[in-house]
């Protein structure tokens, strides 16, 4: 267990965790996290080299072993197959996390549309699949069950330059707050969480592109600065957890403050048209 959880060693021992987009950055560290405090977790993604990679890590770093299977969001067949392995490996599922997505750096005007479906199709699409497929499995949870689904600090406000995105995690918060109702009488709770910057490698090569960029956002958060996916899976833990057994349709910010002060995209996006 990581020396720097609040949480007790045992908290999720027994619990089925399922997390998509969980080979790499912030969903290995959500799985972990979980594999860490007990839970037995399933990560799918769409390569298989970079699941086998996160597996072989995880065992050599903890000890402990992931169950994985390759999935991609946007494909409801690959879903369905993974629920179906979910299915016959347990039977049922305690914790979904909504993890996978996509983006990058676009102005609207010059977006293509296959630029703008494919963004909202992992995002939002890929969401509601996932939540879907997983229901028949959540509602047998034996004491309540509990889906995270990973937004961002642009989803109740303006998105630029990121647009597809934006419009994407918008979906995603008011999907949470549809479930949250829909879902409730099957006691499943359904909340969204916002993490703050972290510079996983798919965010640099996508979004902070050179150190001038990274620095932009950093000045925009007010406290705690760039953070990594071992604080923001204890955001994870903690909705998943007996203590937030009385929070649904709700969000989870934790980006340092950073939504208050401005949206960087907007600064950094200005800055590029400009020059």
């Amino acid at each position: 267990m990581s020396e720097d959880s609040v949480f007790k060693e045992n908290l999720f021992k027994g619990k089925k965790v399922f997390i998509t987009g969980g080979a790499t950055g912030m969903g290995l560290g959500f799985a972990q996290a979980f594999l860490n405090h007990g839970a037995e977790v399933f990560i799918a993604s769409r390569k298989e080299d970079k699941l086998k990679q996160a597996a072989e890590e995880t065992e050599k770093k903890f000890g402990k072993k992931l169950i994985w299977k390759t999935m991609d969001v946007r494909d409801n067949e690959t879903v369905e197959e993974a629920i179906e392995f979910l299915n016959s490996e347990w039977g049922e599922l305690d914790i979904l996390v909504n993890n996978a997505a996509g983006n990058f750096v676009a102005p609207i005007a010059s977006m293509s549309e296959n630029a703008w479906r494919t963004v909202v199709d992992i995002v939002l699409d890929g969401t509601f699949r996932v939540s879907k497929a997983s229901y028949p499995l959540l509602r047998k949870a034996k004491n309540g069950a509990s889906i995270v689904n990973i937004i961002a600090n642009y989803a109740w406000n303006a998105a630029p330059f990121v647009g597809h995105s934006g419009a994407a995690k918008a979906g995603v918060l008011n999907l949470t707050r549809t479930l949250a109702l829909e879902w409730a009488n099957d006691n499943i709770r359904v909340n969204a969480m916002c993490p703050g910057v972290v510079l996983t490698e798919n965010v640099k090569q996508n979004l902070m592109l050179d150190e001038k960029t990274a620095k932009t956002f950093e000045d925009y958060i007010p406290i705690g600065g760039v953070t990594n996916p071992e604080k923001m899976a204890q955001q994870v833990l903690y909705l998943c957890s007996p203590a937030a057994d009385v929070i649904t349709g709700d969000m989870l910010i934790a980006d340092g403050g950073q939504w208050l002060v401005g949206n960087a995209f907007y600064q950094m996006g200005k800055k590029f048209l400009d020059e």
